[in-house]
């Protein structure tokens, strides 16, 4: 199963639903605060569609659906636009208008068909821009993940910029509320996170805010501005829909400690059991780097094979892609780490791993949040080409 976008030659992106043998929702989670009834349950709050296009649609938002997810699409009058999935939350589009007068697609998003035991499941969607952040009460050491999503509200106008706010809560544990607010603005796509924390306990927080950018091929490609930024090489993160080649994941058969998945980023005892080097070694080996070091590079070729966490890095850097002749600049809040991943040149163009992976993160060290308090944090994309 392929799905090809309208706008060659780009043929692995999601960005109009309406070309995906799209059928209309019946139901969406929402909550609103104008509507009391609906905020008494996050589990189960539906209301019809028609509904919320005839209230949101002048706020240009509509609604969509693929199978049993949908599609919220939010779109500017200048042509920007912005595709989200529910119940997910995973971004799969940001259009963006480019100097030539035309949109261009800034993320990359693979649609491929489920592996054989999950063939009932439907396809397979990878990439975009995705939250995989794990929560954990040190106390008694009892972790939760936000893998389902409402929607709560939205704000903004097609004129100026659309802010659409999905929301998560531990159904055991309520005083644990996580907010993805996902705003679109004339030349920005920003997804921020906000993790509230009521309870008499600290929390910490592990996980990454990761985007796959779409280029014409890594070696096309650069990264500018990380110069004198401090390094560690590690094997990729996992996560639900981060895109990694099966020449990094072949080896994972035999042992699973050589990639970092989130449910594995709490363990101290497994990290302690994960042999750095030799994992480096396997996964990396056009790498010649030292597995820790300093960016020397301040335009850095992502052509090779590359995992990176930097531990210090300017709050943002800029990703040219002369292939397309585009740049985006990617831009760091609240969170300490970046990560980044390059699949490598030796797949073809525009193709399934035609991408540059970029994860504003606490993958290293966990962020600890207080009692009482919140914490804000997230990424934003900005397109300097309009």
């Amino acid at each position: 199963m392929a799905i090809v976008n309208t706008c060659p030659p780009f043929p692995n992106f999601i960005s109009e639903p309406t070309n995906i043998s799209v059928r209309r929702c019946s139901t969406v989670p929402y909550l609103s605060n104008k509507r009391p009834a609906a905020v008494a349950s996050i589990s189960c709050p539906h209301i019809d569609v028609d509904y919320l296009e005839s209230e949101l649609r002048a706020r240009g938002v509509t609604f969509s659906g693929i199978g049993d997810s949908c599609v919220v699409r939010m779109e500017l009058e200048n042509g920007n636009s912005a595709n989200l999935m529910l119940p997910t939350g995973l971004i799969t589009s940001f259009k963006a208008q480019m100097w030539h007068g035309r949109t261009m697609e800034l993320l990359h998003t693979s649609v491929s068909p489920s592996p054989t035991e999950n063939a009932g499941a439907g396809a397979l969607i990878q990439g975009g821009l995705s939250l995989s952040l794990g929560c954990r009460n040190p106390d008694d050491g009892v972790s939760w993940s936000p893998n389902a999503w409402a929607l709560h509200q939205v704000n903004g106008n097609p004129q100026d910029s659309i802010e659409v706010e999905l929301i998560s809560r531990n159904e055991e544990s309520h005083a644990q509320v996580i907010k993805h607010i996902i705003t679109l603005g004339r030349d920005l796509l920003t997804s921020e996170i906000l993790v509230s924390n009521s309870s008499t306990a600290s929390l910490h927080l592990m996980g990454s805010v990761t985007c796959h950018l779409a280029v014409s091929t890594p070696d096309a490609t650069y990264a500018v501005g990380l110069e004198g930024s401090d390094f560690f090489i590690r094997p990729p993160f996992v996560a639900d829909f981060n895109i990694i080649p099966r020449e990094f994941t072949k080896r994972s058969n035999q042992d699973p400690r050589k990639f970092w998945a989130l449910n594995k980023l709490f363990s101290k005892s497994d990290a302690r059991k994960w042999n750095v080097e030799d994992d480096a070694e396997s996964l990396m080996r056009d790498v010649k780097e030292d597995l820790e070091g300093e960016e020397q590079d301040n335009y850095k070729h992502l052509t090779q094979k590359l995992s990176r966490i930097y531990t210090c890095a300017p709050r943002d850097f800029t990703i040219i892609d002369r292939g397309r002749r585009n740049s985006v600049t990617v831009r760091r809040n609240g969170f300490k780490e970046l990560y980044m991943f390059s699949p490598g040149s030796e797949h073809e163009w525009y193709d399934k791993y035609s991408y540059i992976c970029i994860g504003h993160a606490a993958l290293l060290e966990p962020l600890i949040l207080n009692a009482q308090s919140e914490w804000r944090g997230g990424l934003q994309l900005w397109n300097p080409n309009s």
